[in-house]
């Protein structure tokens, strides 16, 4: 009695064994090239990622902890350290509310200039910082185009907290969308329809369907975009004018004292910024090992 479904014999499946065999040999590399490779990355990561950092709280712990408290707690450096929590306290979640949003339009709809938006999401990623500051200092500057109607409206901008503010959100707005619309393109838009057939609100669905699907990217994005408003620089060295206690945050008090050769003070605060990065990396990590879980 034959079987429904025969199964090939060994000569049939020699083709296919030496095929699999013949790619196997091309993929894998022997052990001491491996081991190699593993030895030049770790050594490459320990040069340049892990030596700086030890170096950095070393030097910032060199005079001793009175040094290291006096110099993160006096007036200019807890100032610098409020103004940089503050840009970020509003930078991301504005972008969050923006990369939904365009996240959302380019990946569910088709309209006319999607790529253009998907272009102008990638442009603070393309274009110097520094240039980004130089633009908003040309629109916004006192002889910018709005700075004679802003000085007429009492309003300043640059060189001071909302300049500093509208860089930060200039610079970090593609981190959330970008993580969003690769994944929200993947899920298709087939549960959002099947919710609105049942019955349920754009608002409903939105709140349900689309954001529980995407919540880990979002996480994500929004440790990264924070991660980058609170290490910012080149933009906001244009727009902020560094003025001492007014619109200095963390990276450029930092620049303040390393040109005064204050090296202990720029050290610790330097320091501070370092364990911002660790921890940013450590969440990070934890939120892609809870992303696996999630999908597996």
């Amino acid at each position: 009695m034959s079987r429904l479904n025969p199964q090939p014999s060994l000569p049939a499946k020699m083709p296919q064994i030496l095929a699999t065999h013949r790619l196997r040999q091309a993929t894998t590399e022997p052990l001491w090239v491996q081991l190699l490779l593993i030895i030049l990355a770790l050594a490459f990561l320990t040069l340049f990622l892990v030596l700086p950092l030890l170096i950095v709280f070393g030097e910032a712990l060199a005079k001793g902890t009175e040094v290291y408290l006096a110099s993160v707690t006096e007036p200019a450096a807890l100032h610098a350290i409020q103004l940089t929590l503050l840009a970020a306290a509003i930078a991301v979640p504005s972008n969050l509310v923006f990369g939904l949003a365009a996240s959302w339009a380019i990946a569910k709809f088709q309209f006319r200039g999607r790529q253009l938006l998907l272009t102008l999401i990638d442009l603070p990623i393309a274009v110097s910082p520094v240039i980004v500051g130089l633009c908003l200092m040309l629109i916004f500057g006192a002889q910018g185009y709005l700075g004679p109607w802003l000085q007429q409206q009492e309003l300043q901008l640059m060189f001071a907290v909302p300049g500093i503010v509208l860089a930060t959100i200039f610079i970090t707005f593609p981190f959330i969308a970008r993580e969003l619309i690769p994944l929200m393109q993947e899920q298709g838009k087939e549960q959002e329809e099947a919710a609105l057939t049942l019955g349920a609100s754009g608002w409903q669905t939105f709140f349900r369907v689309t954001l529980p699907s995407v919540k880990w990217a979002l996480l994500y994005g929004v440790v990264l975009a924070n991660a980058r408003a609170m290490g910012e620089f080149g933009a906001v060295s244009v727009v902020s004018g560094k003025i001492r206690e007014q619109t200095n945050t963390m990276p450029l008090h930092i620049e303040i004292l390393y040109n005064e050769y204050q090296f202990a003070a720029a050290f610790a605060v330097s320091s501070l910024l370092a364990l911002l990065a660790l921890v940013t990396l450590l969440l990070k990590s934890l939120l892609e090992w809870q992303s696996g879980n999630t999908r597996h």
